[in-house]
């Protein structure tokens, strides 16, 4: 079952979608689910009732859209269709309205007005941009209007991408905190009476006498979810294995050690690390999965940032620091300038950089790395974390994105594009 089909409609973000009749308010809902959902047509009055599609529109969750019939609808069932509309004002948590450029009148004031009584944020989407680019004073006065302002053409498919990623951010930006909550660092992946093996190194990273916070975040995560722990240290790990008496449900490892944990998990047995946990729980894993593609087209003196949330004092075999590089420039061959940036923000020159390499976050919250995640796109800079570039830097990645389907599909599609293009490269030469 899949989290569209066993979401009830109460829990979803819910998101209405309001404008004139032929703005393209049907045609905005199929071009953010890249599919055939409402009916379009020239004809004023196409949407006849409310269209509801819940989906899951990563990394928010699950959401239901609500696409309006246009309020200026004059038609013999103008009435009974607006009256439908009019319920939806009270219902949706974040309003959309979908504008022509340079039209903002009684209907849009309409649905202005409904967004302040209900103190839902307002989205305006400025669409059919091909036809009639919209006048510098019409955007200002609209992004002075709402919460958040962007162009898009539906008939632009080449766009869509980039018109998703537009809208996305928006939604984070204004999302209400109780639908962007953070998924389960791994309650989900662990059955009640399930089990989970954790490898916690202790080194000169580990606090003397305690364990460092997302080993500790993660054993709650588990407990709280009713399943069992077993914490060793590497070299205990494979002898604790052959003591149980069933195979664990999970593994996770600090990434430093993650080839050996690799080497020593049964196939069949799912794992993962600390940091890629995180990943998902603060960021968009399969984003961060994406980015770390860019790894393998680095070029010599690329700019490479490692970016730490936190500031803590460097260690002599800082992870960040010193082993990152490190294994980076191993697995390159190639001498890459890596830079250490430590802090809440980017360093003012992101855009130099071809890629950032990002800590596990565990000091920010989810908005704060999607945030951040975001700015990185925009500049055109990919963006992974610790945990998935150590994977991926000494061949592991596959193996530790098991547990995650949706991350592990986008890693075998990267690999698969990346396959073509050497094999173009190739038949050229």
């Amino acid at each position: 079952m899949t989290m569209n089909e066993k979401t009830p409609k109460s829990l979803r973000l819910q998101i209405g979608i309001f404008g004139r009749t032929n703005v393209g308010k049907s045609s905005f809902l199929n071009y953010i689910a890249g599919q055939d959902i409402a009916i379009t047509s020239p004809v004023p009055g196409t949407t006849t009732d409310v269209v509801e599609k819940p989906m899951e529109l990563l990394p928010i969750g699950p959401v239901l859209f609500l696409d309006t019939a246009g309020l200026d609808d004059v038609s013999g069932l103008a009435g009974r269709r607006l009256e439908k509309t009019e319920k939806i004002f009270p219902r949706a948590d974040i309003y959309v309205l979908v504008v022509e450029p340079g039209a903002w009148g009684e209907f849009e004031e309409r649905v202005a007005s409904e967004a302040r009584r209900h103190a839902a944020p307002l989205i305006v989407v400025v669409n059919k941009i091909d036809r009639h680019p919209p006048r510098d004073d019409f955007m200002q006065t609209v992004s002075g209007l709402s919460a958040g302002c962007m162009t898009c053409s539906c008939a632009d498919a080449g766009a869509r991408e980039h018109a998703v990623d537009a809208f996305k951010g928006l939604l984070i930006k204004v999302c209400p905190d109780d639908f962007l909550n953070a998924p389960a660092l791994l309650g989900d992946l662990v059955p009640s009476c399930g089990t989970a093996v954790m490898i916690v190194p202790i080194d000169l990273q580990a606090p003397k006498g305690r364990l460092i916070l997302p080993q500790v975040q993660a054993i709650r995560d588990a407990l709280d979810n009713d399943a069992s722990v077993l914490v060793v240290k590497e070299r205990e790990y494979a002898a604790a294995l052959a003591n149980m008496k069933r195979p664990p449900d999970l593994v996770v490892c600090d990434s430093q050690v993650v080839l050996k944990m690799v080497a020593d998990t049964p196939p069949g047995v799912r794992c993962t690390t600390f940091s890629i946990l995180f990943s998902r729980n603060k960021g968009d894993l399969v984003e961060m999965v994406r980015g770390a593609a860019a790894i393998d087209r680095l070029s010599a003196k690329d700019r490479v940032l490692v970016a730490e949330s936190c500031s803590h004092h460097p260690l002599e075999d800082d992870i960040g620091r010193v082993k990152i590089p490190r294994w980076l420039r191993q697995y390159l061959g190639k001498d890459v300038c890596i830079d250490t940036f430590s802090g809440r923000d980017y360093p003012a020159d992101l855009e130099s950089y071809k890629l950032v390499i990002h800590c596990g976050g565990c000091m920010l919250t989810r908005r704060e790395m999607l945030w951040r995640i975001r700015r990185a796109r925009e500049r055109g800079v990919a963006v992974t974390n610790y945990g998935i570039c150590i994977s991926h830097v000494q061949g592991v990645l596959g193996r530790v994105l098991s547990p995650f389907p949706a991350a592990a599909e986008e890693f075998r599609r990267q690999r698969s594009r990346a396959a073509t293009k050497d094999s173009g490269v190739n038949a050229d030469n």
